[in-house]
């Protein structure tokens, strides 16, 4: 018996948004697809609205191809939102870009002799 059956509620990582569908990538054997038409009862203009790449989610089994280890997913009348992304808070060194803006010349030089000596 698999772990995955239909109608079970499983968590997910987003792998892939096309305009058909989202890509989840389930565990290191299975994967699945939530089409379109599985993403609300509503007209779906932007799945890009509902998911992001690298997000987890929440989603519905529709049903499981044992033998090529995918399944067919649902987030349609799913709380499938685990958790917002945070926003982390980007502290400033005191010394801030003057350590890039030091070495920046040097950088520039050396990049320099790259694309001279490759040029002969």
């Amino acid at each position: 018996m698999t772990k995955y059956e239909k109608d079970k509620i499983v968590t997910g990582y987003v792998t892939g948004i096309e305009k058909y569908g989202i890509f989840v990538n389930l565990d290191e054997y299975y994967s699945g697809l939530i089409h379109i038409s599985e993403i609300s009862s509503n007209f779906v203009n932007n799945i890009n609205n509902y998911v992001n790449i690298g997000e987890i989610i929440k989603t519905k089994i529709v049903d499981v191809d044992e033998k090529n280890h995918q399944v067919k997913l649902s987030i349609k009348n799913v709380d499938y939102r685990i958790s917002k992304k945070r926003k982390i808070r980007i502290i400033e060194t005191a010394h801030g870009f003057s350590s890039l803006n030091s070495l920046l010349p040097k950088w520039i030089e050396e990049k320099m002799r790259e694309i001279n000596k490759s040029e002969k």
